[in-house]
């Protein structure tokens, strides 16, 4: 039973998604080449390109479930148009860490998350951690190689 629940996605995410829905569609048609080639060579016991090429035709079909889930549940949120003085999805938020060195965070969707850049999911540790906070708070985080100590110092809708 598939879940109702929203998706929230910043646009940019909406747009990724869409994107790689898209590719892996385009995929399909090249899968069932493959697959009939493979056919053609006889044997299909012992057929590796064969048995290769329904293996990926059901990873895809998979992939594509998912994310034609994913994009049907999305609520696309345009961080532009928030503001207020807490913590919610999509802020941009200023902390500083125990070294007073700031570091930068964006609060996204799982699909959208990537550490390197700056976006962490609202459902990781930090992001669950910073959700309703406000400038001046202290946060506790308790992540794999430890404890972690954060200030907020600045919420930005951007």
């Amino acid at each position: 039973m598939a879940s109702v629940e929203k998706v929230p996605m910043l646009a940019e995410g909406y747009e990724k998604l869409s994107a790689q829905l898209a590719a892996l569609k385009a995929e399909r048609p090249l899968i069932v080449d493959a697959i009939e080639e493979a056919r053609a060579h006889g044997d299909l016991s012992e057929n590796a390109e064969y048995h290769a090429a329904k293996e990926r035709q059901g990873q895809v079909e998979a992939t594509i479930g998912d994310l034609e889930d994913k994009l049907s549940r999305a609520q696309v949120i345009d961080p532009t148009s928030l503001s207020g003085d807490r913590i919610v999805f999509g802020a941009t938020v200023t902390l500083s860490d125990e070294d007073d060195k700031p570091v930068k965070y964006q609060i996204v969707g799982q699909a959208e998350a990537d550490a390197k850049v700056g976006k962490i999911s609202y459902n990781s540790p930090l992001g669950r951690a910073l959700i309703g906070r406000k400038v001046d708070d202290e946060i506790e985080v308790t992540v794999p190689s430890g404890d972690k100590y954060y200030l907020v110092t600045k919420i930005e809708f951007i």
